[in-house]
């Protein structure tokens, strides 16, 4: 059984975040993953393709717009820096990425403007081969500038 102290942080949400898509940070991610796809390099292809301009490869959701300096990138890593504390304090002082999980709705545009919110979904406690550990999920939501949800994302930590 968990500690009170590390399970009322279940369903607690972080600050939205606003991210912005631009077509030269799709290109750059694209270069950067090695995908030659033409939706994400030719403008002119892409204009002419079923979406109408250039989009963005599943999992590039842009950068965040007006961040303070030393912020956390996203919403999930605010939650984890509040939290983390009290799993270390309850005995899981070492963590791992479980992965991450994506379900894609629409496509993310060059020009689209994100409202990023993450949760955490759920702190499961189990044992283990080697011992006990910890499951965070988190559960981040990616809504474009007409409030259609582009996508969700999953996301597992584990501590021991």
């Amino acid at each position: 059984m968990l500690p009170e102290e590390v399970t009322k942080f279940i369903g607690q949400a972080g600050s939205v975040k606003v991210f912005e898509v631009e077509k030269g940070a799709i290109k750059r991610f694209a270069d950067a993953i090695d995908d030659p796809n033409l939706l994400y390099w030719d403008e002119e292809y892409a204009r002419n393709s079923r979406y109408g301009s250039l989009i963005a490869p599943p999992g590039f959701f842009g950068w965040p717009a007006k961040l303070p300096r030393g912020a956390p990138l996203t919403s999930a890593s605010e939650l984890m820096v509040n939290l983390r504390p009290a799993i270390t304090k309850a005995g899981y002082p070492r963590s791992l990425d479980g992965g991450i999980d994506y379900e894609f709705f629409h496509p993310v545009r060059a020009g689209d403007t994100l409202a990023v919110s993450s949760m955490i979904k759920d702190i499961i406690g189990r044992e283990g081969k080697t011992g006990k550990l910890v499951f965070v999920i988190t559960e981040t939501t990616y809504t474009n500038q007409n409030g259609d949800l582009v996508a969700r994302a999953r996301g597992t930590s584990i501590f021991r």
